[in-house]
C-alpha cells in the first residue's frame, strides 16, 4: 500500500507522542493536520534513541516520564483517524515494537487505521519477518536510505518500502539546520532509479526555504525537530504554535494553508 501525495513538497511531520502529555499530542496533530500536513509520523518514545538529536531526545525523555507507551499511541491514532483520513505513521525503535510483540502490533495498528511504519533502527537485511506480518494486513513499511549506501543496498530498501521512501538527507542524528541538504538531490535521484514510490526528504529540514527547496526534486519533507522545538518552545499553546508553523511551510512550499492528505494508493 502506498501513500500518493497530492502536494509536492507535501508536508510529513513528526511529533513525539507524550509530549508533554497525549492530550496535547492529540490537539497538535490536529492542528498540523488542519494547517496542512499530509502525514503524520506518530513517535514512540525510546529511552535510548540513538538516531536523534537533542531536541527529539529531550522529547524522549519528557514523554516516557509520562509513562507514554505504545499501547497509548495505538489509541491515540484511532482517534486521529476517527476525525481526519491524513496519512498516519508509526515511527519507532525495534525495541517497543518487540515489547509489544510484533504480530500484535501489526493486528492493533490495522485496527486503529494506521496506514504503515517506520522502524529507524531496523535494517532491511533483517526484517523478513516484519515485512511478511505487515504485508499479510496491507500495511505500508517505510525504510530509511542514506546518502552513504551503495546502490545496491539503496534497490534493496527501495524494493521493500510499500509506503514511500524516507531519504536521509545527510548523515548523522536527527535535528535542525541553517544549511539546507547537500546530499539529498543525487540521493533522490539515486532512489528514484529503483522505485516509482513518492519519496521524502528528511533530517535537517527546519525552515520554510529548506521545505520549498525540497520540492524541486522530491515529493515530500520530513519536518520532525523544528515541530517538536516548536513544541517545547510554547508550553501552554503548543498547539497553536505549530498550527503557525506548519502553515508557513506549507505556504513556502505552494500548497497555501488548504488543507492536504496523503491518500492510498
Amino acid at each position: 500500500m502506498a501513500l500518493t501525495f497530492a502536494n509536492r513538497p507535501s508536508l510529513v511531520a513528526y511529533l513525539t507522542c507524550g509530549d508533554p502529555d497525549l492530550d496535547t499530542t492529540r490537539e497538535v496533530a490536529l492542528a498540523a493536520i488542519q494547517a496542512g500536513a499530509a502525514v503524520l509520523e506518530l513517535g514512540v518514545p525510546f529511552s535510548d534513541p540513538v538516531a536523534d538529536g537533542p531536541v527529539i531526545q529531550r522529547a524522549s525523555e519528557r514523554a516516557l516520564r509520562q509513562g507514554t507507551g505504545l499501547a497509548d499511541i495505538l489509541r491515540l491514532a484511532a482517534e486521529l483517524r476517527r476525525q481526519s483520513d491524513a496519512g498516519l505513521i508509526i515511527f519507532s525503535y525495534m525495541n517497543p515494537i518487540l515489547q509489544f510483540g510484533l504480530e500484535r502490533f501489526c493486528d492493533a495498528a490495522a485496527r486503529a487505521g494506521i496506514d504503515g511504519a517506520l522502524l529507524t533502527d531496523l535494517p532491511v537485511e533483517e526484517a523478513g519477518d516484519y515485512l511478511r506480518a505487515m504485508r499479510a494486513r496491507d500495511l505500508a513499511t517505510i525504510f530509511l536510505a542514506a546518502p552513504t549506501s551503495p546502490d545496491r543496498r539503496l534497490q534493496r530498501i527501495a524494493e521493500a518500502c510499500t509506503g514511500f521512501v524516507y531519504a536521509v538527507s545527510r548523515t548523522g542524528v536527527t535535528g535542525e539546520r541553517d544549511q539546507a541538504p547537500k546530499d539529498a538531490r543525487d540521493l533522490v535521484r539515486r532512489v528514484r532509479k529503483y522505485t516509482r514510490l513518492p519519496v521524502a526528504v528528511g533530517f535537517g529540514v527546519s525552515t520554510p526555504q529548506q521545505f520549498a527547496a525540497i520540492g524541486e526534486y522530491a515529493d515530500a519533507a520530513v519536518v520532525g525537530s523544528a515541530i517538536v522545538h516548536t513544541i517545547e518552545r510554547n508550553p501552554g499553546r503548543e498547539a497553536a504554535a505549530v498550527r503557525e508553523f506548519v502553515a508557513a511551510l506549507v505556504s513556502a512550499g505552494g500548497a497555501g494553508r488548504a488543507r492536504t492528505s496523503a491518500t492510498r494508493a
